[in-house]
Parts: C-alpha cells; structure tokens; sequence
C-alpha cells in the first residue's frame, strides 16, 4: 500500500456524486481535476423545458457525459433497481451538494458515509434556500458548511466550515456564484481529510447549547415570500430584492387606473433613507433615467426591472419605451 502513489490512492476511493444544478458544477469538476475517481453521478430527471418544450439535462449531467461518467437518473431514490445499481458501484463515499433527501439505506450505504456542501453555517439556515435568506436577514456573514448527512435534514456532524462577507448591495445570484467557486475547493479538502482520516468533526448540538443561539430556518421559496410588502422598513425591502435576485425574484403590483394589475419584477435597486415627508408608495420618475418608488424612511431606485411578459431591462431601457404618467398608476 505504501508504494501506491498519492495520486493512484486518490482514484482508488470510489466516489458517487450526486447533485443536480449549476452550483453542484464546480464541485464536480475541482474533484476531477484533483485526480478523484467519481464511479458515477446521480442527478434529476432530464425534463421539459423552453418553448418548444424539448426534454433538458441537469447541469451536472452535461458534466457527466462530456466526462464519460456513468448517469444515474432515477425517478425515486427508493426504487429497488435504482438501490440495487447503486450498491453494484461498491462506492466508498457518496458526495451531496444541492440534492434532494436520500433514503438511509443509499446515505449509510458507504464505509466512509455521505457528505453534503451546504451553503450556510451550520446550524444556522438549515433548510432549502440559505443564501437567499441570509441576505433577506441582513445578514453580514454567511459561510459555508461540510457535514456528514444523518437522520434529520442539515443536522448531521461538521466536517469543515468557512466565513463568508456578505457585500452590502450583494445579491442572491453574486453571492451564489462566489459560494459555488469556494464550495468546490471546500469539497476537494474535505475529501481528502476523510481520506487521510484526519477529521475531527463537530457536532451541531454542541454548537447550539454552547452559544445558546436561537436558529433560524431557510426554507424553501415560495411565491407569498416575493411579494414587496411596502409596510416593511425601506432596508427590509432593500434586502428582500437583494435576497431574490435574479431568481426566484421580488415582485411588487403596479395598478393602472382601470384597475388592471402588472406584477412588475425588481432586480437591482438602491435606496435613499430620510425622513419623507411624501405620500408612501408615491411613484416619482423623469421618464428617462430615474424611477423611484417613496416610502416613510425615504425612497427606493428602481435599476432593473422587468415588466410581464417582456425580458429584464435597465431601467432607462424601459423608460425608453414606456411613458409612466405617475397620476394613471399605483404600488401595492
């Protein structure tokens, strides 16, 4: 066993990767590149998707194929075929980042267990959406988090954690795409502590007792979260818009004067606090450049936009093509 360099001992650890959208990618491709030999990959379904409806690969899955690595899509992790696939992989490790729950019999599967990336940390915003939720918190910090999967979801034993600064105008998406990029290093470390068997984990009630910290949850999205509730603080919404953008995105409804309501999608927007004197929800543009939205503690710029039925624009680009005559509309 000595004589077996680093290099072969790393493709002798037979990995199972299972993840499904672009966030997974990185993680997946850092693995390969640091030599790891991921016996497959299990992803969702290829489902329909565009106008025309054509049948769509996950992102992991584009990875997969272009890498010649077997694709595991099963429709339920229970199925006896699927778990039976499975096992024939004789897997050491089994690799979550943004999955759904696995049966215990897939998680417990491998002698060295399954781990999961999660982008928060832990356990603080267990749950679907942490990076969402902690911008729409206000957070300042968020991390990332390593840990064996257990019983209860996000709740397993800490293998490592890393700080992460939260920008003051970062949104969800920006906040994303650099979480993905140290999420995959993360993933590289991990593998290769478990490895060497040089991990001491941490367990999360242990976190929880000595802080005394109360947690908060970071469930999934739904459409009742998104919408502009213009009775919250002006940074309450500053936040909210921040924590959707671009996806699943806040919205708030713009009303003409015969009643007709536009859910009109923010994006990008700043805010100006003062003590406003104006009516709330006062709409105040110069239909060129400027649109901006008035609120007790100040106002609120709108930057990007997008209007039903038409793609995202600047704001200048939709004022190029839409008069607002302020008088006709109302915010609710």
């Amino acid at each position: 066993m000595n004589s077996i360099s680093h290099h072969n001992q790393k493709s002798r650890l037979r990995i199972v990767f299972m993840g499904t959208p672009g966030f997974a990618v990185p993680s997946l491709l850092y693995l390969l590149d640091a030599g790891y030999h991921v016996v497959a990959i299990v992803t969702a379904p290829d489902k329909p998707a565009g106008r025309g409806l054509q049948l769509q690969s996950s992102e992991i899955k584009k990875v997969a194929v272009e890498r010649n690595i077997p694709v595991l899509q099963p429709e339920n992790l229970k199925d006896a075929e699927f778990e039976q696939t499975y096992q024939a992989l004789q897997p050491d490790l089994n690799i979550v980042v943004a999955f759904r729950m696995l049966p215990e019999i897939i998680w417990r599967y491998p002698r060295f267990g399954t781990f999961n990336l999660h982008a928060s940390l832990l356990p603080q915003y267990r749950g679907a959406a942490p990076i969402n939720w902690a911008i729409i918190h206000g957070e300042k910090q968020t991390g990332l988090t390593t840990f064996f999967i257990d019983k209860e979801i996000d709740t397993g034993q800490i293998i490592l954690q890393q700080n992460i600064a939260i920008g003051d105008a970062e949104t969800a998406g920006e906040l994303h795409d650099r979480m993905m990029i140290k999420g995959a290093e993360m993933v590289v470390k991990t593998v290769d502590l478990i490895e060497n068997q040089q991990i001491s984990l941490i367990d999360q009630s242990q976190i929880i007792e000595k802080q005394n910290i109360e947690l908060i949850p970071a469930p999934k999205i739904t459409k009742a979260h998104c919408r502009i509730n213009w009775s919250m603080s002006l940074r309450q919404i500053y936040n909210l818009i921040r924590g959707l953008s671009p996806h699943p995105s806040a919205f708030t409804m713009l009303i003409d004067k015969m009643g007709n309501q536009n859910p009109i999608k923010i994006y990008r927007c700043r805010i100006e606090e003062f003590d406003n004197p104006l009516p709330p929800r006062l709409i105040e543009t110069d239909n060129k450049y400027y649109l901006a939205i008035h609120h007790p503690e100040g106002r609120l710029i709108i930057e990007e936009l997008q209007w039903p039925g038409r793609k995202r624009l600047k704001i200048e680009e939709f004022l190029r093509g839409f008069t607002l005559l302020t008088d006709d509309w109302r915010i609710e």
